[in-house]
């Protein structure tokens, strides 16, 4: 069983796939490799038709996206509405978001007082804690912000606590699903509901040190420039489209707790700055999946 078990790893690892990509009985199956191959087969279909063109009608108007069914409007399509509404001289409302929290949601603190301070043109209409006992909630209630725990039972099925957030988001009428320290994978009903619309946020320049425990890779790695990357999340884990990153040097004398320091503070600047991009209508995920951002409009 250890064997099977070390294999499967071996084989996940090496195709990039995270756990969730195969059945949770794989560990048990005498055909791990023929479940991995059906895994990146499915993965690869759903990444073609996730880059079709999604054709909608929408005037860019925040307040009519819940008319628009689930899964029709995607990032680059929504871009481009917000930009043509925008060049005709038109001028928009706050920005629907909802912000999913795990911890002591200093993210969701920083989005809350850029709104407050006038930077960030957003408004956010639901905050989604993985945890009934996240530190973060607090946060969102001293705000006055409508907040959604889950419980454990519903939980322990990832993909039906899924269907449930992505309901509740949809019915929020939400532009982007903003990821700020979510220790949770979303999974297709939220990403097929909000295509190229949940926007995460890893404590690492990407594509170095995926996964959890980011800065304490980096720190015992020993790097000499550390940060952060802002990212489109898709299939594959930590790999989808990045949007933002910013760096820093790490000054040889710092120990692990000043280095998680200096990284929050990057965040707490950046994801403010980056969802008031996306609110400007700025951004295009090109075909190669690099992204392009104009510039700001006179």
């Amino acid at each position: 069983m250890a064997a099977l078990d070390d294999e499967y790893r071996r084989l996940v690892e090496e195709a990039g796939l995270p756990p969730e990509a195969l059945p949770s009985n794989a560990f048990f199956s005498n055909a791990v490799e023929h479940e991995l191959n059906r895994a990146m087969a499915e993965q690869h279909v759903s990444a073609e038709k996730a880059s079709d063109p999604i054709q909608v009608d929408w005037d860019g108007d925040w307040n009519t996206l819940s008319s628009i069914p689930a899964g029709h409007l995607d990032g680059n399509t929504l871009q481009a509405c917000v930009a043509q509404r925008l060049a005709a001289g038109a001028k928009l409302a706050p920005m629907p978001i909802a912000v999913l929290i795990s911890g002591t949601g200093t993210n969701l603190q920083a989005i809350i007082d850029a709104i407050a301070a006038g930077s960030l043109n957003a408004e956010i209409k639901l905050v989604v804690a993985s945890r009934p006992d996240a530190a973060g909630l607090k946060r969102a209630e001293a705000a006055g912000l409508q907040t959604l725990t889950l419980s454990k039972d519903i939980y322990s099925d990832p993909i039906v606590a899924d269907e449930v957030i992505a309901t509740e988001l949809y019915r929020a009428g939400v532009a982007y699903v903003i990821m700020a320290g979510y220790m949770r994978k979303v999974h297709p009903p939220i990403l097929a509901t909000f295509p190229e619309r949940v926007i995460n946020l890893h404590p690492a320049l990407l594509p170095s040190f995926r996964g959890l425990d980011a800065i304490v890779q980096a720190y015992e790695r020993g790097v000499k420039v550390a940060g952060i990357t802002i990212h489109i999340a898709n299939a594959a884990y930590d790999q989808g489209p990045i949007l933002a990153q910013k760096a820093i040097m790490v000054e040889e004398t710092w120990t692990l707790e000043q280095l998680e320091d200096a990284i929050h503070a990057l965040e707490h600047t950046l994801y403010p700055e980056l969802i008031q991009i996306l609110s400007e209508g700025r951004v295009k995920v090109l075909p190669d999946l690099r992204v392009a951002i104009a510039p700001v409009r006179a």
